[in-house]
């Protein structure tokens, strides 16, 4: 079985060819572009440069194109992504601008190219389905809630990915497995100890998310991915007093003020220098205090929310560190980590400046694990529609695909 998934950002495309064979995946085919304008064209480019590698030579070769679609209003899961998918996108646009037109138009396009070839729409909310109450509820009038207002999440893929992946690297297959069945099964009880997960995922847009035996229980995104942290450009966490307030102190229109705080603000606004914390890091490096500001605020926001999670699941197993931040910032992981070892996690300073991925960084006494996990979100998107396919009665059902055998190597203590 031959699955496509197209990954479409606010001006990039990006896909992988994944091929399932039996028990066995590999991704035989990946590429993307940059400052996209035209996603018709993107469209086309990348499936001629699939067709000149080999890997496709017809539509007959494509059992599917996936999409790791972020935001579908009470729409979620795992579905197909027929006309009634690219209508959802488009009418809950205004709390995701940057990401639902653009897939909204990439599954437009592969209808009109391959009306043939099934479409699967993932939704970075569907990780989150299961959410107590509790947790998704906000303080607001009930036809408030009605209307939609609750904490939706997102980055569920690459969440979902990195629960699932520490799970393994714990040596606990029966929370792996939860995690990678769960939008097929739901919610289901371990036998074991309860397993508690911490993820962070870090990187031009960055979430933190609680998972406790393999299902989400909490996360910093709420109704839009404008919530939680301070993004590369969004402002994360604001009181909502600041809207009207900014509207009759500076006289901004409320079409201003979103583009504002879409576009003007998170990382970007708080340096005065980039959205890249790479650039932060080195202004701040040379002295410049409002760099300073920036990075001291994000590690602020990440440590609140970890520690209202580690609270919340009564401890933490492991904390995770995933996307270009999480992966590659070891004074990031470094600050985040700092003063715990009474809380049981002790970072291994030399493991952490080597950042071996998938390996423990912290020390044999440390009752905490961290690990670096690289997510692999189109993977998730791929297995997830592979399962509906099947499901459907499309290909035969065969072995999930698994990851590989997983384990922990422990650093010495220092």
């Amino acid at each position: 079985m031959n699955i496509l998934v197209a990954n479409l950002g606010s001006t990039s495309f990006k896909y992988r060819l994944f091929r399932f064979d039996g028990s066995q995946v590999s991704a035989v085919a990946k590429g993307g572009y940059e400052r996209v304008t035209d996603y018709g064209q993107a469209i086309d480019d990348c499936l001629a440069a699939l067709r000149a590698e080999g890997k496709l030579r017809s539509e007959a070769d494509l059992d599917a194109v996936a999409f790791k679609t972020v935001f579908g209003g009470s729409l979620t899961g795992c579905v197909e992504a027929d006309e009634s998918v690219e209508k959802a996108l488009l009418e809950s646009a205004d709390l995701a601008p940057a990401h639902n037109p653009p897939y909204a138009a990439g599954i437009r396009r592969f209808r009109e190219k391959f009306p043939a070839v099934r479409r699967v729409a993932l939704f970075e909310t569907a990780f989150y389905q299961w959410l107590p109450e509790r947790t998704h509820r906000y303080a607001v009038p009930e036809t408030w809630y009605k209307a939609g207002v609750r904490r939706y999440g997102f980055h569920g893929a690459s969440h979902k990915f990195s629960a699932e992946r520490a799970a393994e690297l714990l040596d606990r297959p029966d929370v792996a497995e939860i995690t990678r069945a769960l939008y097929q099964a739901g919610p289901r009880p371990v036998s074991g100890a309860p397993l508690r997960i911490i993820s962070c995922h870090l990187g031009g847009s960055s979430s933190v998310t609680a998972t406790m035996d393999g299902v989400a229980i909490g996360t910093s995104m709420g109704l839009s991915p404008q919530s939680g942290l301070p993004q590369n450009n969004r402002v994360g966490e604001l009181d909502s007093a600041a809207i009207p307030f900014i509207h009759r102190k500076l006289g901004l229109s409320i079409a201003d003020i979103e583009r504002q705080l879409a576009k003007e603000s998170g990382l970007l606004a708080l340096s005065g220098v980039s959205n890249d914390m790479r650039d932060i890091r080195a202004a701040a490096k040379a002295g410049d205090r409002r760099a300073e500001i920036a990075v001291e605020a994000f590690v602020h926001s990440i440590r609140h929310w970890v520690g209202a999670f580690w609270f919340e699941m009564g401890g933490c197993d492991a904390l995770v560190f995933s996307g270009g931040i999480g992966e590659h910032d070891v004074h990031v992981r470094e600050a985040v980590c700092a003063g715990l070892p009474r809380m049981g996690l002790i970072l291994d300073q030399r493991r952490n400046d080597v950042s071996p991925v998938e390996t423990d960084l912290t020390c044999c006494d440390s009752t905490t694990k961290v690990f670096v996990i690289s997510a692999n979100e189109e993977l998730v998107v791929a297995r997830e529609a592979r399962r509906l396919l099947l499901s459907k009665g499309q290909g035969a059902r065969s072995t999930e695909p698994s990851q590989g055998p997983a384990t922990v190597s422990s650093a010495s203590c220092s």
